[in-house]
């Protein structure tokens, strides 16, 4: 009995270090969280104003035309998938990475239909175990990544669609609602729905020419969007880590509660049964 009851609280005390732990990361997810959506709300007005002057030259009567404006037989795609660096997220990285392969799956017969660009470590951990091999990658962001950062990847994957290297190229990322909501989605980003222009009445002049400055700005504009989902995987991150953090702290109060009653149990029946024999014994020697 002394020997069970040692174990148990081993364990209770094995479960307490654990809550500790689970407790602060929830705490810091949560701090970080905060920053991660002031970082993804400060990126809006800078996408907001691309997209105005984009779509003042896009909606020009039809007279303007560029490639990543314009739809093609689709023969090869590109996906660029944004996860974490880090584990302990909950489903956030396992829900856009089954998304992702499920699509990839459905829709393309052999690897020679697709590349894949990675941002984050456990994404490219993932598609080399499948042995995909990637196109591009990014791991090692901070908490609070720059354009800079992921830079490289983006316009690796902008120039593809733009050369024709790839007839579409989908963004896969966790869509962030609020700390307990994050959704995976794929979205296309090229080529552009040109629909998403139309409408726009703003007037500018433009140096050399509106085409010039399309060549200039799309590519621009793609980027910026690829940025904006980065920012939002983060939102999306610390907010699945919070919350999984906060879940596991629950269930370590849980477990505790649980082996506490035992170990008293425990306890009550080895102090009742040292009773009985001291009683016991008492009356053997009356």
């Amino acid at each position: 009995m002394a020997k069970g009851m040692r174990e148990i609280k081993r364990s209770i005390k094995s479960k307490q270090n654990t809550k500790q732990i689970t407790k602060a990361m929830e705490m810091v997810a949560s701090a970080k969280l905060k920053r991660a959506q002031d970082a993804a709300v400060a990126s809006r007005p800078y996408t907001e104003k691309i997209k105005e002057v984009v779509a003042s030259i896009a909606s020009g009567g039809g007279a303007i035309k560029h490639p990543m404006l314009q739809t093609r037989e689709i023969k090869r795609t590109a996906y660029l998938v944004v996860t974490s660096d880090r584990g302990l997220a909950g489903g956030y990285n396992a829900n856009v990475l089954r998304k992702v392969w499920t699509e990839i799956q459905e829709k393309h017969k052999s690897p020679a239909e697709y590349d894949v660009f990675v941002i984050g470590r456990k994404g490219r951990d993932y598609f080399k175990r499948r042995g995909v091999a990637l196109a591009g990658e990014v791991t090692g962001l901070s908490d609070t990544p720059k354009f800079a950062d992921i830079k490289s990847v983006a316009a690796a994957a902008v120039k593809g669609f733009e050369s024709g290297t790839y007839d579409e190229l989908n963004l896969v990322y966790n869509q962030f609602y609020n700390a307990m909501t994050q959704v995976p989605v794929i979205k296309q980003l090229l080529p552009l729905d040109q629909s998403q222009f139309t409408g726009a009445k703003a007037s500018y002049e433009y140096e050399p020419s509106p085409e010039k400055v399309l060549d200039v700005l799309l590519p621009k504009y793609a980027e910026t969007v690829i940025y904006s989902a980065v920012l939002e995987g983060k939102a999306s991150e610390f907010g699945a880590r919070m919350t999984a953090m906060g879940n596991a702290t629950k269930n370590a109060t849980k477990m505790i509660a649980g082996l506490t009653l035992t170990y008293n149990r425990a306890r009550q029946a080895a102090i009742t049964q040292e009773i009985a024999e001291i009683v016991g014994g008492a009356n053997a020697q009356a």
